[in-house]
């Protein structure tokens, strides 16, 4: 299968100035549907929580937006996007997503779809993830660094690899959720 092309470095942003917020801002209310997804550290040792989320990640057609949650995160712009009811997210398991956003930093996730859902509805009976959306839906293969997955995302500088990697999961996301054709009021109204 061929390699599922995401968005190159040079399309990948992270948003830190108010120059980027509002680049950001302006990208992703325009594109009205977004890939969304987060990313945290992971734990090693059993029964320990996570502390995360310590990435935010964002998708449209032409770029992607990471935000590193810490002492500096752009909070408003993270608050206005997450929240906004004309914007929606969509993503693969969201519900750990929403649940991390709540409990760290007192955020609600607003209009969003969960492709997990979205796929079972059309009776796929096992939980299909991003990669097996991406084979099923696009022909593609995507491809997961485990050294990426299982990378410290509290970083204060994320390596070139990690951005690509969150980048490209909510790409992919959004590249998933284009080729399914369902409406988007059609899976809001099922709760996505």
């Amino acid at each position: 299968m061929p390699v599922f092309e995401g968005l190159p470095l040079g399309r990948i942003h992270v948003v830190r100035s108010a120059a980027q917020v509002e680049f950001a801002s302006q990208a992703l209310a325009e594109a009205r549907v977004i890939g969304f997804d987060t990313e945290s550290r992971p734990t090693f040792t059993r029964g320990a929580v996570s502390e995360g989320p310590h990435v935010v990640q964002f998708a449209t057609l032409e770029h992607a937006f990471i935000v590193q949650v810490g002492a500096a995160t752009p909070l408003a712009f993270l608050k206005s996007v997450l929240e906004s009811t004309g914007i929606v997210k969509v993503g693969f398991g969201l519900k750990s997503d929403r649940d991390l956003l709540r409990t760290k930093l007192g955020i609600r996730v607003g209009e969003s779809v969960d492709l997990v859902h979205a796929i079972r509805r059309l009776g796929y009976r096992q939980e299909v993830g991003v990669k097996a959306a991406v084979a099923i839906f696009l022909a593609r293969r995507l491809q997961k660094s485990r050294s990426a997955t299982t990378s410290n995302w509290a970083l204060p500088s994320l390596r070139p690899s990690q951005l690509l990697y969150a980048a490209n999961d909510a790409y992919a996301a959004l590249k998933v959720f284009e080729a399914l054709g369902i409406p988007c009021a059609d899976l809001l109204a099922d709760g996505g």
